[in-house]
């Protein structure tokens, strides 16, 4: 079986190393995929002020920073990169709503079960299924962000991975997750001339088909375009109605 390749290249993203090295040749500040200020819609309609929100694959991201400045009380940031997390507790030391640790996300038992209200991902899933043992990683580490989620608690995940490439990892049984999906386009995308006005609204969910598919005619705006998959955590006594999608061949 294959991994999810269609964005990997042969940097092995899931190695401490490669990461301590990048932190340590650009120091400056960047965020995967989307800034909080596009983001911000999803984080103030599924996370709460209050939650104890857990950053996984923080990195030297200003994400957690922009939510703090928005309202965000308590948020715990993990990386691998021992270079990133030395750097971003300096760098917020007088910050006591923000909080650095090093860490695997394949290995969270500092934490004990049900310890966040909301688990953001903003990439780290997707450099792990580009890594060496890319389809063990991922199950070890979801399972932990399934553990770590309090019941009714959210997994909010961002990612370049479509259905296809996503669903068959998020809907295991033993994760119960009731999951929403939402697409918006890459940072910088400009609508062709000829679209109409009445564009999709990134804030409207997308249905997904019976097979954990878009709708066969649903046509993206932006072929690159990132998907927004908001993974809600069951109640223990509430019955598991997701189904299961199998792991093809080409979505590992």
């Amino acid at each position: 079986m294959q991994r999810d390749v269609s964005s990997c290249n042969t940097y092995n993203y899931g190695d401490a190393l490669y990461w301590d090295a990048r932190y340590v040749q650009d120091a400056l500040s960047f965020d995967w995929y989307q800034c909080y200020s596009t983001l911000r819609p999803f984080v103030r309609s599924f996370v709460s002020t209050s939650s104890r929100v857990l950053m996984v694959g923080c990195g030297n991201s200003l994400m957690s920073e922009d939510m703090v400045k928005d309202g965000y009380e308590d948020i715990m940031n993990v990386d691998i990169s021992s270079v990133a997390i030395e750097m971003m507790q300096t760098k917020y030391a007088s910050v006591p709503q923000l909080k650095y640790m090093q860490m695997d996300v394949r290995d969270m038992s500092y934490f004990e079960d049900d310890s966040f209200d909301t688990i953001i991902d903003k990439g780290t899933l997707d450099s792990l299924m580009c890594g060496s043992d890319a389809l063990l990683s991922a199950s070890r580490m979801l399972g932990e962000v399934s553990r770590l989620i309090k019941p009714r608690g959210t997994y909010f995940l961002i990612t370049y991975g479509d259905p296809k490439v996503r669903m068959p990892h998020l809907t295991r049984s033993a994760y119960n997750w009731k999951i929403s999906l939402y697409i918006i386009p890459r940072p910088g995308f400009k609508r062709p001339e000829s679209c109409s006005s009445s564009a999709k609204s990134c804030m409207e969910a997308i249905p997904i088909t019976s097979e954990g598919m878009l709708p066969h005619d649903y046509v993206l705006e932006d072929p690159d375009s990132h998907f927004i998959y908001i993974c809600k955590k069951k109640d223990e006594d509430e019955e598991a109605q997701l189904p299961s999608y199998p792991l093809m061949e080409d979505v590992l």
